[in-house]
């Protein structure tokens, strides 16, 4: 069992968060904000996602991973961090992270620890209201994707974080509705919206150790 540096959790957990100015740089331009209470106005669904750190070949990584594609759902062939919605047998948003890291990735959330919890977001699209959490795994994971939520598995190494740009490309993706968006590119996986302000801000928390 390979075990987290006790400093580099202490640096995580007392880094200050960017928040709302990291979120902006990878937002799509058409994103409007809303105060809490304008969010809570629109009664939104409440998920939680994971950034689950885990050493691989002496580097560490976070999985990503590639939606199922379903017409009911907004986000379905999309990139994104593990997670999902709140159920009402999660005891706290770190349960839903972690559970649903273990439904989606066949990960033992027994070996989960988590680190800290990252800024909020509101997706207007989906009217979901998402917590993210950073936390990190002391026994190296064998994933088992369930294919009724993801289809592909993207492993990817913090050191590539630590390089995503503050001016990020634009594109027109299928998804997008025929609007640039900024997108991170990663071995040509096109990361866009929620995940892609999610991980502006812990790249942010990174730089600033």
């Amino acid at each position: 069992m390979k075990t987290f540096g006790r400093d580099l959790v202490t640096k995580i957990q007392q880094a200050k968060l960017q928040g709302e100015a990291a979120h902006e740089i990878y937002s799509p331009p058409y994103r409007t904000l809303l105060t809490y209470e304008e969010i809570l106005a629109q009664n939104p669904k409440f998920a939680a996602v994971n950034i689950l750190l885990y050493l691989k070949n002496n580097e560490w990584y976070f999985p990503l991973i590639v939606r199922s594609t379903n017409d009911r759902d907004r986000h379905s062939g999309q990139i994104s961090l593990p997670g999902g919605k709140k159920e009402t047998s999660d005891i706290d948003f770190q349960a839903t992270a972690k559970r649903e890291t273990s439904e989606e990735m066949g990960i033992d959330p027994y070996y989960m620890r988590i680190i800290r919890e990252m800024s909020p977001m509101y997706i207007p699209p989906s009217n979901f209201y998402v917590r993210a959490f950073v936390s990190y795994t002391g026994k190296n994971p064998e994933f088992f994707l369930q294919e009724r939520e993801a289809v592909e598995l993207i492993e990817f190494p913090i050191s590539t974080l630590l390089e995503i740009s503050t001016e990020p490309e634009l594109r027109v993706l299928p998804s997008s509705r025929g609007r640039e968006v900024p997108v991170i590119d990663f071995n040509n996986y096109l990361i866009w919206g929620a995940t892609s302000m999610i991980l502006s801000e812990f790249s942010h928390l990174l730089k600033n150790l």
